[in-house]
């Protein structure tokens, strides 16, 4: 007996769309963990390269994959470099995300001499700091180290040097806790009332 098309039973229509969202969902989640993290941005410590309210998107892939839930790498990118702003586990509470901008690499010797950065005793030009108060010099936050960098730690700093907690009051940053390379600014807005579209689609760097 010959096979008639029309015979071919469909499948209902709650089948057809709860299949359709099973596999978006199963996407999703494979993006989420292995390509993209949206972050918000929630402090003043990146000004101004970054604002409050900023939503952006961060390649988790450039420093590689890792399988969920270890610190195995099923692909090992690129090593963090100098200047790059990354997303990562703040160590003294694992649970949440830091944005900050790497400062010095394992070996390097930082300092911080009235508010100017040091980098193996040679002093840094940096176009993208922000000083809120440029004639207060505090301890620690103002005048710091000189500190070697550890193998497989980072050092990092936010942008904004006199609003920001950083890895002159925390410490280090573990290469197992970073978690993605901030790469590309999709939203901004400080109200509802003003959105920055010039914002839009910024590279950050």
């Amino acid at each position: 007996m010959p096979f008639n098309l029309s015979q071919k039973k469909s499948k209902p229509l709650w089948r057809e769309y709860g299949e359709a969202l099973l596999v978006a969902l199963i996407l999703a989640m494979v993006i989420r963990t292995f390509v993209v993290q949206a972050f918000k941005i929630p402090s003043e410590s990146m000004m101004e390269t970054l604002l409050v309210g900023d939503h952006l998107l961060a390649g988790k892939f450039t420093y590689g994959i890792k399988f969920p839930f270890t610190n195995s790498y099923i692909y090992n990118g690129k090593d963090p470099a100098r200047g790059d702003i990354i997303i990562f586990k703040y160590p003294n509470d694992p649970s949440v995300d830091y944005i900050k901008r790497i400062i010095g690499l394992p070996g390097d010797v930082i300092a911080v001499r009235n508010k100017q950065l040091y980098r193996d005793e040679q002093a840094v030009k940096e176009s993208y700091v922000r000083f809120t108060s440029p004639n207060r010099i505090e301890p620690r936050r103002d005048n710091f180290g000189p500190v070697t960098v550890p193998p497989g730690k980072y050092f990092v700093m936010g942008d904004n040097r006199d609003n920001s907690l950083d890895s002159r009051f925390w410490g280090f940053v573990d290469r197992s806790a970073i978690r993605a390379k901030a790469w590309r600014i999709y939203w901004s807005w400080e109200s509802f009332s003003n959105i920055r579209f010039s914002r839009l689609g910024k590279h950050i760097e």
